[in-house]
């Protein structure tokens, strides 16, 4: 299938431009003082990839990032915001300037050179096959019988996860 060279063109548009925001967004999620606000940040962060998941053509995938991500994780985060009763706004414990903001901004320029440098040297000639799709189908066949163990060890990892955070919570 050759593509059509407007739709593409549109499609590398739309995906620089979610980009953009995606990255702003994130930036602003370490970078905001309040705690539900960059829980608010990660929900555009996360619905900027459930968006590129849609222009790559994986519904399944974009569609499972919104009801999974979106819909259960940052409910769990702001529930779990709401129930600690986290101080909202700056404090003097975690606020940090000067040379520790310099030496965590360095410290992930340089995590980030070398995540670049290693996908890039990992994956120098490998081309991703364009004809194959995987259906949902597929993905669900795969799931329930390949991967049964790992999905339900995750299961009960996050239900162990969600059982810790409502015993921290309580006070007695």
């Amino acid at each position: 299938m050759t593509p059509v060279l407007g739709l593409m063109v549109a499609q590398n548009i739309a995906f620089y431009v979610i980009a953009a925001i995606m990255v702003l967004a994130g930036l602003r999620v370490v970078t905001t003082n309040n705690v539900v606000h960059a829980a608010l940040y990660l929900v555009v962060v996360l619905a900027g990839v459930a968006a590129q998941f849609l222009i790559l053509g994986a519904e399944f995938i974009g569609v499972t990032q919104v009801l999974v991500y979106i819909g259960a994780v940052i409910v769990l985060f702001l529930f779990g915001i709401m129930l600690t009763r986290a101080k909202i706004g700056r404090e003097d414990v975690t606020d940090h300037t000067g040379a520790v903001r310099g030496a965590a901004l360095f410290t992930a320029l340089l995590l980030t050179a070398v995540t670049v440098y290693s996908v890039l040297d990992w994956f120098r000639d490998v081309e991703l096959p364009t004809e194959t799709r995987t259906t949902t189908a597929q993905v669900s066949d795969s799931i329930f019988s390949q991967y049964i163990v790992a999905f339900e060890a995750t299961s009960v990892l996050l239900l162990a996860a969600l059982i810790g955070a409502i015993v921290i919570a309580r006070k007695e």
